[in-house]
C-alpha cells in the first residue's frame, strides 16, 4: 500500500510503485530502435526492387536484390568473398594499429606542450590538405602493390581525426584538478591514469569512431590504385567485366565491416566510460 495524496486511501500495487514514467520510457524507446532497423531495411529493399521492376533496368546497370543475393551466395560458397575480405581486414587492422598509436602518442605530447604544438601543427595541418587519393599512387610506386602501401594509406587517413581529438581531450583537462594532483605529490603516471586519461577519453572516442570508418575508405583507396586481391580489387574487377552484382556484394561487405568496427568502438566506449553513468 502507498499513500496517494488523496483524502481517501487508494491501493497501489507493488508493480505500479516500481515503474515510473521515466523508467518505462527508455524501454519503449529501445523496443522502437530494435524494430526500426529491420523495418527500414525492408523498406529500402522493397523500394530498390520496385525501382528495378518499374524502370526495367538490365542487370549490368542495376541488378535487383534477388540477383545480388544469388551472387553473394556464389561468392561466399566458393570462398572468393572471404579471401578478398580477409586481406582488406588485415590492411584495416594494421592501418588502425599504426595510425591510432602514433596519433594518440603525438596528440598527448602536443596537448601537453604548447611549444611543440606551435612547431609541428602547421606541418601536420599542411600534410592533411593533400588528398590521400593523390598520395596513394606514390606509395604504391615506392612500396609496391603489396600489403605495405595499403596499410600506409589506411594509417594516413585515420591519423588526423584521432590526433585532433586527443589534443582537444588533453587540453580540456581541468587545470585546477591537475594542480590538486601535483599538490598531493602524484607522479606523472598517476596524473595520466587517474586524471588526464579519464578526462580525455570522451573526446578521444569521438575521433576513434570517425577513424574506424575512414580506415575502410583508406584500404579501398589503396586497393583501387594497385592490388590483385581485396574488396577494392573485387569492385574494380566487377567494373571491368560489367558484373554489377559483384560490385554490390563487395560494397555491402565494406559497409558491414565499417558498421562492425563502429559497433566495437561504441561498445568499448560504453564499457570504459561507464563511470559517467
Amino acid at each position: 500500500m502507498k499513500e496517494s495524496g488523496l483524502p481517501f486511501p487508494v491501493a497501489v500495487s507493488d508493480k505500479e510503485e516500481s515503474k515510473t514514467p521515466d523508467q518505462t520510457r527508455p524501454l519503449r524507446s529501445l523496443r522502437w530502435d530494435l524494430w526500426s532497423i529491420p523495418l527500414v531495411l525492408a523498406a529500402m529493399i522493397m523500394g530498390w526492387a520496385g525501382l528495378v521492376h518499374w524502370q526495367g533496368y538490365p542487370a549490368f546497370i542495376l541488378p535487383g536484390p534477388l540477383q545480388v543475393w544469388r551472387r553473394a551466395l556464389t561468392l561466399i560458397g566458393d570462398g572468393t568473398l572471404w579471401r578478398h575480405a580477409q586481406v582488406t581486414l588485415i590492411e584495416i587492422g594494421l592501418g588502425l594499429l599504426i595510425g591510432l598509436s602514433l596519433a594518440v602518442v603525438l596528440g598527448y605530447f602536443l596537448g601537453r606542450s604548447h611549444t611543440l604544438d606551435r612547431l609541428l601543427s602547421p606541418y601536420i595541418v599542411a600534410s592533411q590538405t593533400i588528398p590521400v587519393v593523390a598520395i596513394a599512387p606514390l606509395l604504391v610506386i615506392w612500396f609496391g602493390t603489396g600489403l605495405t602501401s595499403k596499410v600506409l594509406v589506411c594509417a594516413l587517413i585515420v591519423f588526423f581525426p584521432t590526433l585532433v581529438s586527443t589534443v582537444v581531450g588533453i587540453r580540456n583537462v581541468d587545470a585546477d584538478l591537475r594542480d590538486l594532483m601535483r599538490s598531493l605529490r602524484a607522479n606523472r603516471w598517476q596524473v595520466f591514469s587517474k586524471l588526464e586519461l579519464p578526462s580525455a577519453l570522451p573526446v578521444v572516442f569521438g575521433g576513434l569512431k570517425l577513424s574506424v570508418i575512414l580506415s575502410v575508405v583508406g584500404a579501398v583507396v589503396g586497393e583501387f590504385v594497385g592490388a590483385n586481391v581485396g574488396l577494392g580489387f573485387l569492385i574494380n574487377l566487377g567494373r571491368g567485366v560489367l558484373d554489377t552484382s559483384m560490385i554490390f556484394v563487395a560494397v555491402f561487405a565494406l559497409v558491414l565491416i565499417a558498421q562492425s568496427l563502429y559497433l566495437i568502438v561504441s561498445l568499448l566506449e560504453r564499457y570504459l566510460l561507464r563511470w559517467q553513468r
